[in-house]
């Protein structure tokens, strides 16, 4: 049941990341992807922290602090920094194939570093939802700017940077608990991203936020940042980081359904059968065949 619930957190983690995306879309009108970021990871960390303090008996020990914090900048800094610098030279539809590579790095970088082993279910299952990924996305795939290999590797990195997060982090996970740690961690790299936008004086459009581009903001911190990634860490916690990583081919699909939903784009075949198609993947990686019977057996 433990596996069941991190696999449930994880696609719903994901989810909620797709639906982030909108709001992301909304605000990059307004202020600098780096101002977003520290928006998103700010109000993370304020609304983590109370919950964290609560269970300060968990709170990471100090040996911890400068893995965890490593960690921080690693999935809260380095990560939307790559994410957002590849979208400048690749397309979106590219840019989330690209990043739906991750249960595949994740998978290989955990059988390399023996953290978790590597099986063909596992290998199939992974394969598949990337396939149902390409599909769902196949109408925007065609469009290719001159150089956009350029971001397509931008975005691979920045998935090896999530996949290394999800490999590193789940000891400290398991020695502190997810709020705790996701809260240390959001703290070291907003604290980076916050700094870079005061260098770059990306806060002075915010004189002229209205209450939508607050809503659009807090609902980043609140959904995008602290719901989003403390269910990340939940489920790494309780099961493996490649079935955890895996959940991020809904990350597509939940962006594709807020877009028909609320800027009226169309529903296409493709879609449809694409997201059939990514949960069967999940569903083959993340369950186990059932022994036979002896009567079934030669």
């Amino acid at each position: 049941m433990g596996e069941i619930w991190g696999v449930a957190a994880a696609v719903l983690s994901s989810a909620l990341g797709g639906t982030s995306i909108g709001a992301t879309r909304f605000l990059v009108g307004a202020i600098d992807p780096l101002a977003i970021g520290s928006f998103r990871f700010g109000i993370g960390v304020v609304l983590l922290l109370p919950l964290a303090l609560l269970q300060l008996r968990s709170w990471p020990p100090r040996r911890d602090w400068p893995a965890v914090a490593g960690l921080g900048l690693l999935f809260f800094a380095a990560f939307p920094i790559l994410f957002n610098a590849s979208l400048i030279f690749t397309t979106a539809a590219r840019g989330a194939l690209a990043l739906s590579t991750l249960p595949l790095l994740t998978m290989l970088v955990g059988a390399a570093l023996r953290v978790e082993p590597l099986t063909a279910r596992k290998t199939t299952g992974v394969l598949v939802t990337i396939f149902g990924v390409a599909m769902a996305l196949l109408s925007g795939l065609a469009a290719a700017p001159p150089g956009a290999w350029r971001g397509d590797l931008l975005m691979v990195a920045a998935a090896l940077c999530m996949a290394l997060y999800s490999i590193w982090s789940k000891p400290y996970i398991r020695r502190s608990g997810p709020i705790p740690f996701t809260t240390l961690a959001m703290a070291a790299g907003g604290a980076v991203l916050s700094i870079g936008s005061l260098l770059r004086g990306s806060f002075t459009p915010v004189a002229d936020f209205g209450a939508p581009q607050w809503f659009g903001a807090i609902y980043l911190g609140a959904f995008g940042a602290a719901l989003t990634f403390y269910l990340w860490a939940f489920a790494l916690e309780r099961t493996t980081p490649t079935r955890v990583a895996i959940s991020v081919t809904v990350n597509p699909i939940a962006a594709a359904l807020v877009g028909a939903a609320l800027l009226g784009e169309p529903l296409r075949w493709n879609l449809m059968a694409g997201i059939v198609t990514v949960f069967a993947g999940i569903w083959i990686a993340t369950t186990r065949p059932r022994p036979m019977l002896d009567w079934q057996r030669p």
